[in-house]
Protein backbone atom coordinates (compact mmCIF):
# COMPACT_ATOMS: atom_id res chain seq x y z
CA UNK A 1 0.00 0.00 0.00
CA UNK A 2 1.26 3.40 -0.35
CA UNK A 3 2.76 5.68 2.11
CA UNK A 4 0.30 8.80 1.84
CA UNK A 5 -3.18 6.03 1.58
CA UNK A 6 -1.29 4.55 4.91
CA UNK A 7 -1.42 8.29 6.55
CA UNK A 8 -4.96 9.37 5.02
CA UNK A 9 -6.10 5.59 6.81
CA UNK A 10 -4.07 6.05 10.16
CA UNK A 11 -5.49 9.95 10.36
CA UNK A 12 -9.09 8.96 9.55
CA UNK A 13 -9.20 6.26 11.95
CA UNK A 14 -7.87 9.55 14.59
CA UNK A 15 -10.62 11.30 13.13
CA UNK A 16 -13.37 8.41 13.83
CA UNK A 17 -12.31 8.00 17.60
CA UNK A 18 -12.51 11.45 17.71
CA UNK A 19 -15.81 11.83 16.18
CA UNK A 20 -17.23 8.72 18.59
CA UNK A 21 -15.79 10.78 21.35
CA UNK A 22 -17.81 13.87 20.28
CA UNK A 23 -20.75 12.17 19.73
CA UNK A 24 -20.73 10.30 23.32
CA UNK A 25 -20.15 13.40 24.70
CA UNK A 26 -22.59 15.58 23.11
CA UNK A 27 -25.59 13.42 21.93
CA UNK A 28 -25.04 10.47 24.45
CA UNK A 29 -24.69 13.09 27.16
CA UNK A 30 -21.25 11.24 28.89
CA UNK A 31 -19.37 14.48 29.88
CA UNK A 32 -15.47 13.21 29.87
CA UNK A 33 -13.04 13.52 32.48
CA UNK A 34 -10.17 15.31 32.59
CA UNK A 35 -8.04 12.04 31.40
CA UNK A 36 -10.85 11.43 28.66
CA UNK A 37 -9.60 15.07 27.22
CA UNK A 38 -6.23 14.41 27.65
CA UNK A 39 -6.58 11.27 25.24
CA UNK A 40 -8.24 13.18 22.82
CA UNK A 41 -5.32 15.92 22.25
CA UNK A 42 -2.96 13.26 20.28
CA UNK A 43 -5.56 12.30 18.13
CA UNK A 44 -6.68 15.88 16.86
CA UNK A 45 -2.24 16.20 16.60
CA UNK A 46 -2.32 12.93 14.53
CA UNK A 47 -5.00 14.31 11.94
CA UNK A 48 -3.05 17.50 11.71
CA UNK A 49 0.12 15.69 10.86
CA UNK A 50 -1.92 13.19 8.36
CA UNK A 51 -3.14 16.42 6.56
CA UNK A 52 0.67 17.92 6.44
CA UNK A 53 1.81 14.15 5.43
CA UNK A 54 -0.30 14.34 2.44
CA UNK A 55 0.97 17.46 1.14
CA UNK A 56 5.00 17.66 2.94
CA UNK A 57 7.82 15.67 4.85
CA UNK A 58 5.31 11.80 4.94
CA UNK A 59 8.11 10.04 6.69
CA UNK A 60 8.69 12.37 9.21
CA UNK A 61 4.40 13.19 9.56
CA UNK A 62 4.44 9.06 9.96
CA UNK A 63 6.88 8.65 12.85
CA UNK A 64 5.42 11.81 14.20
CA UNK A 65 1.60 10.01 13.75
CA UNK A 66 2.66 6.79 15.67
CA UNK A 67 4.24 8.78 18.50
CA UNK A 68 1.05 10.58 18.68
CA UNK A 69 -0.92 7.42 18.75
CA UNK A 70 1.36 5.89 21.54
CA UNK A 71 1.18 8.75 23.58
CA UNK A 72 -3.46 8.32 23.36
CA UNK A 73 -2.79 4.55 24.10
CA UNK A 74 -0.36 5.38 26.56
CA UNK A 75 -2.61 7.97 28.35
CA UNK A 76 -5.61 5.34 28.14
CA UNK A 77 -3.43 2.67 29.57
CA UNK A 78 -2.95 4.92 32.54
CA UNK A 79 -6.84 5.82 32.53
CA UNK A 80 -7.73 2.10 32.33
CA UNK A 81 -5.58 1.61 35.21
CA UNK A 82 -7.09 4.40 37.25
CA UNK A 83 -10.55 3.08 36.34
CA UNK A 84 -9.81 -0.36 37.74
CA UNK A 85 -8.04 0.51 40.70
CA UNK A 86 -4.72 -0.92 40.36
CA UNK A 87 -3.07 3.17 40.55
CA UNK A 88 -4.00 6.53 42.02
CA UNK A 89 -5.31 9.20 39.40
CA UNK A 90 -5.15 12.63 39.47
CA UNK A 91 -6.11 13.72 42.95
CA UNK A 92 -8.64 16.43 41.08
CA UNK A 93 -10.68 13.71 39.13
CA UNK A 94 -10.71 10.41 41.83
CA UNK A 95 -10.89 9.34 44.96
CA UNK A 96 -7.97 9.58 47.44
CA UNK A 97 -7.30 10.17 50.70
CA UNK A 98 -8.90 12.43 53.00
CA UNK A 99 -7.06 11.96 56.43
CA UNK A 100 -5.22 14.65 57.72
CA UNK A 101 -7.67 16.96 56.30
CA UNK A 102 -10.06 19.84 58.79
CA UNK A 103 -14.04 19.40 58.38
CA UNK A 104 -13.17 22.48 56.39
CA UNK A 105 -10.56 21.72 54.00
CA UNK A 106 -12.32 18.28 53.38
CA UNK A 107 -15.87 20.57 52.62
CA UNK A 108 -13.44 23.00 50.41
CA UNK A 109 -11.65 19.26 48.20
CA UNK A 110 -15.46 17.95 47.89
CA UNK A 111 -16.90 21.34 46.31
CA UNK A 112 -13.64 21.64 44.17
CA UNK A 113 -13.82 18.61 42.69
CA UNK A 114 -15.33 18.20 39.21
CA UNK A 115 -18.65 16.29 38.81
CA UNK A 116 -16.98 13.80 36.30
CA UNK A 117 -14.47 11.06 38.49
CA UNK A 118 -12.12 9.65 36.54
CA UNK A 119 -11.90 6.68 38.56
CA UNK A 120 -15.58 5.22 37.20
CA UNK A 121 -16.25 3.64 34.58
CA UNK A 122 -19.14 5.51 32.39
CA UNK A 123 -19.83 2.74 29.24
CA UNK A 124 -17.79 -0.39 28.59
CA UNK A 125 -18.61 -2.60 25.96
CA UNK A 126 -17.13 -6.24 26.50
CA UNK A 127 -16.03 -5.84 30.08
CA UNK A 128 -13.41 -2.88 28.74
CA UNK A 129 -14.35 1.14 29.11
CA UNK A 130 -13.69 4.03 26.79
CA UNK A 131 -10.28 4.20 27.91
CA UNK A 132 -9.64 0.76 27.15
CA UNK A 133 -10.99 0.78 23.55
CA UNK A 134 -8.98 4.34 22.87
CA UNK A 135 -5.84 1.74 23.91
CA UNK A 136 -6.39 -0.62 21.73
CA UNK A 137 -7.29 1.70 18.85
CA UNK A 138 -4.67 3.70 19.37
CA UNK A 139 -1.73 0.84 19.47
CA UNK A 140 -3.71 -0.23 16.06
CA UNK A 141 -3.35 3.03 14.67
CA UNK A 142 0.27 3.25 15.85
CA UNK A 143 0.94 0.67 13.55
CA UNK A 144 -1.12 1.85 10.41
CA UNK A 145 1.35 4.78 10.98
CA UNK A 146 4.60 2.77 11.63
CA UNK A 147 3.59 1.14 7.73
CA UNK A 148 3.27 4.32 6.93
CA UNK A 149 6.95 5.07 7.62
CA UNK A 150 8.30 1.38 6.46
CA UNK A 151 6.17 2.06 3.14
CA UNK A 152 8.64 4.99 1.88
Amino acid sequence: MQQKSLILIAAAGSAALLLGALAFQHLGGMAPCKLCIWQRWPHGIAIGLGVLGLVALPALMAALGALAMLASAAIGGYHTGVERGWWQGPSDCSGGPVSGLSPEDLFAQIMAAPLVRCDEVPWEMWGLSMASWNMLASLGLALVWLMALRAR
